[in-house]
């Protein structure tokens, strides 16, 4: 599942500011992901969780954000 998935992005409006999700890495229960808000990037390892929609990780306050995996984009 990591070859799928590396590298394809995801954005998304938290309210204040786009933010931009790059998948580094997808490994059984947890994804890896490099986050950019404001111009900076951090690296942050998310727990996967499932619903009817797919694999997802919880974002935001108290993960109130779902970010589902099958969302994200190939970058051109």
């Amino acid at each position: 599942m990591k070859n799928k998935f590396y590298l394809k992005e995801f954005q998304f409006f938290d309210g204040e500011d786009s933010v931009v999700f790059s998948i580094l890495s997808v490994d059984g229960e947890k994804i890896t992901v490099a986050v950019t808000k404001c111009g900076k990037i951090s690296v942050s390892d998310y727990d996967l969780h499932t619903d009817k929609n797919g694999l997802y990780f919880e974002y935001g306050v108290a993960g109130k954000e779902h970010i589902h995996i099958d969302d994200f984009e190939e970058v051109e």
